[in-house]
């Protein structure tokens, strides 16, 4: 994205496809990030260099107003991405649930885990409909701006929590890096952040249905 007039409104912003290749762009230092460490996340640093025209995307100073527009989409992709990590949370819970024995049965026997097994998965289905109704009517090429904000929202906190939920099944182990459920913990908080953080869904949520 760059100012290409003077305009000071959001008018002014235009988006450009720069290749990696291009003489003055390099990267800038990898942040240490507290979860998805398996994608690396860094600044870009543009000096002296030289972008032509045609590298444009789309129509001079929309850049802006194409970025809300692929929003859209991303807090759908970003609620999915949700659902993924609360389901590998749920799914090693279970397992943990049914094989960690304590007085001499699995802990899935007892009341508060199974309370604390079902909370998770109902939620976790609840995410994924409101998911799946957002990808679908993106599909039939609806505007989707309050359902993808609803499916994002709620999907990444669902997640959040699931994660949680996980670690505490798992007592002092979930605390640990020999199970995979404090990863899964880590790795949702950033589903709350990126695409627009929650607080700035249920903005645009509020701002839809006032409508």
């Amino acid at each position: 994205m760059a100012r290409t007039s003077k305009e000071g409104d959001h008018h002014g912003i235009s988006a450009f496809f720069v290749p990696f290749d291009r003489p003055g762009l390099a990267p800038g230092k990898k942040e240490n990030k507290l979860g998805m460490r398996c994608s690396d996340t860094s600044s870009l640093i543009f000096e002296d260099c030289r972008v032509p025209a045609g590298f444009l995307l789309g129509e001079e100073g929309e850049g802006f107003i194409q970025a809300m527009k692929v929003l859209d989409g991303g807090r759908i992709s970003i609620a999915a991405l949700s659902l993924g990590i609360g389901r590998g949370a749920l799914d090693a819970a279970v397992e943990y649930a049914k094989t960690r024995e304590q007085f001499g049965k699995p802990i899935s026997s007892f009341q508060l885990i199974r309370a604390k097994l079902a909370d998770m998965a109902t939620e976790l289905d609840a995410a994924r409909l409101l998911t799946l109704r957002a990808a679908a009517l993106k599909d039939q090429g609806a505007t989707v701006t309050r359902e993808s904000s609803m499916a994002k929202l709620y999907a990444s906190e669902v997640s959040v929590r699931i994660g949680e939920e996980a670690v505490q099944i798992h007592g002092g182990y979930g605390y640990t890096k020999d199970y995979p459920v404090e990863r899964f913990w880590r790795d949702s908080k950033l589903c709350t952040i990126g695409e627009g953080t929650s607080e700035i869904q249920r903005m645009v949520i509020a701002r839809e249905v006032l409508k």
